[in-house]
C-alpha cells in the first residue's frame, strides 16, 4: 500500500554542477550544501523558525566537518540549535533517501517542515597513510585513493564500471546502442541548457577568480560538441574486450542539491508553495555484480504497490550510471524513450551520488509542471547490489 500521509515537496534548488578537479574542487563540501539549502528556503519563502529537520545525504566526507555534515549544514545556515540534523547514505540513491528520510519523520510525527538536500565534492577527497598512526620499520609506504573505495564492489573489489560490463555481456546489450545513448543524453543535456531548463534548477555560486570573483551559472560537465565518431573511438575503461567507456558512463562532478518537503497541512499554514506530492518510494536488493539491474525490480515494486503501470507514469527519470543501465530498464520495463530523461542525466550533467537524486527530482518536478502531467517516478542503481525508486505527482496541473 502506497504511504497514507500527506507530504509535499516544495522549492528545489541546487548548485551548479563542477566538473572533477573543477570550478568547484576549492569550495568546501558543507559550503556547497549551505548554498543549496539556503537557495530552497528562499524559493519556499520559510523562515529559519519554520524548519524542524534537516536531513543530509553525502557518500564520501571530504573535509574535517563533513563528518558531521547535516549538523555542520544545519548551523552554518543559522538554524536554531534546537533543529536536529540527519546525516544518511544509500550510494547513488543517498539523494533520494534524504527525501525519504524527511518524510519518514514526518510520518511518524517527528517533523513537520523539513529541509532535504544532499552533496558531494570529489575533488576533495584525501589520499590516506594507513600506517602513518603507528609508524612502520622501513621502506617506501603506500598512499591510498580514498576515492577509489567508492568505486568498487565491497564484496569483488571489481569496478562499479566492470559490474556494468557484467551487466551488459550477460544481458545482451551492445556498444552501439550504449554510446546512442550517451549521444542522446548530451544533446538533450545541451537542449536544456540553450532552452534556460536547467536554469531554473540551478542557484549560481560565486568563485573567486584572481582579485576578483565570477559567477558559475551552470554546470560544467557537459560536451555539447561530442559526436558519435569520438565517442565510438573511446577505448574501454574497464575490460580490454570490454564495451563501457568513459562516454557512456557516468560523469564524475561535484555540487549540491536540497527540497523543502512538507506535511501538506504545515504547507498551507505556511503558504508554501506546494509543488509535487509524495506518494510511495521502494527499494530493493539485487545480485551485486549486476548493481545496474536495480532499476527495474525497484520500479516494478513501486508500481505493483500503487496499482500503476509503465503507461500511467508521464516522466522517468533513470540514473545514467552507465548507459547499459538505462537500455536495461528501457528494455526490461518497456519505458518510452520520449518520456525518460528529456533533459540529460549522468552521463552529460554528471552524477555526484549525494545530490543526483535530488536533481532527478527537481527535473521531474519541473517537467510536470511544464507538461500538465500527473506522474513521475525516479530510479537508480545503487552500489554493492541495490535499487531505488520514488513516485511523485504533480500538484500544479491545470484544472
Amino acid at each position: 500500500m502506497p504511504i497514507a500521509h500527506d507530504i509535499v515537496l516544495a522549492a528545489p534548488a541546487r548548485t551548479p554542477f563542477g566538473d572533477f578537479g573543477g570550478s568547484l574542487r576549492d569550495i568546501p563540501l558543507t559550503q556547497l550544501a549551505v548554498h543549496a539549502a539556503r537557495a530552497s528556503m528562499a524559493r519556499s519563502g520559510l523562515a529559519d523558525a519554520d524548519i524542524d529537520h534537516l536531513v543530509y545525504a553525502n557518500t564520501v566526507p571530504v573535509d574535517p566537518d563533513s563528518l558531521f555534515g547535516a549538523r555542520v549544514i544545519s548551523g552554518a545556515m543559522g538554524l536554531p540549535h534546537t533543529v536536529p540534523a540527519l546525516t544518511v547514505s544509500r550510494g547513488c540513491g543517498a539523494g533520494l533517501q534524504a527525501i525519504v528520510s524527511a518524510a519518514e519523520q514526518i510520518i511518524s510525527g517527528h517533523s513537520r517542515v523539513a529541509l532535504a538536500g544532499g552533496a558531494e565534492n570529489y575533488s576533495r577527497a584525501p589520499f590516506v597513510l594507513r600506517t602513518g598512526r603507528w609508524g612502520h620499520k622501513r621502506g617506501d609506504q603506500n598512499l591510498q585513493d580514498w576515492l577509489e573505495n567508492t568505486y568498487r564492489d565491497p564484496f569483488t573489489r571489481e569496478y562499479m564500471g566492470q559490474t556494468a560490463e557484467n551487466l551488459a555481456r550477460e544481458h545482451g546489450h551492445h556498444r552501439q546502442d550504449m554510446d546512442d545513448w550517451a549521444l542522446m543524453s548530451q544533446q538533450r543535456a545541451a537542449q536544456a541548457m540553450a532552452s534556460g531548463f536547467l536554469a531554473r534548477q540551478i542557484e549560481p555560486i560565486e568563485l573567486r577568480q584572481g582579485k576578483g570573483v565570477r559567477l558559475m551559472s551552470q554546470d560544467e560537465f557537459p560536451r555539447p560538441d561530442i559526436t558519435l565518431a569520438r565517442l565510438q573511438q573511446l577505448r574501454p575503461s574497464f575490460d580490454a574486450q570490454g564495451q563501457v567507456t568513459a562516454g557512456n558512463s557516468s560523469g564524475v562532478t561535484d555540487g549540491a542539491a536540497f527540497v523543502t518537503v512538507l506535511d501538506a497541512q504545515a504547507a498551507r499554514e505556511r503558504g508554501v508553495k506546494a509543488e509535487a506530492r509524495l506518494l510511495d518510494w521502494a527499494t530493493v536488493g539485487v545480485e551485486p555484480r549486476l548493481m545496474g539491474m536495480g532499476p527495474v525490480p525497484a520500479v516494478r515494486q513501486l508500481l505493483q504497490r500503487n496499482q500503476l503501470t509503465v503507461s500511467d507514469i508521464d516522466y522517468f527519470e533513470i540514473n545514467e550510471a552507465f548507459a547499459v543501465v538505462n537500455l536495461h530498464a528501457e528494455r526490461e520495463l518497456g519505458l518510452p524513450r520520449e518520456r525518460t530523461n528529456l533533459y540529460g542525466g549522468g552521463i552529460s550533467i554528471g552524477h555526484p551520488p549525494g545530490a543526483t537524486g535530488l536533481r532527478m527530482t527537481m527535473t521531474a518536478m519541473h517537467h510536470l509542471h511544464d507538461t500538465g502531467g500527473r506522474y513521475a517516478v525516479m530510479a537508480l542503481c545503487i552500489g554493492a547490489g541495490q535499487g531505488m525508486a520514488l513516485l511523485i505527482e504533480n500538484l500544479l496541473r491545470p484544472h
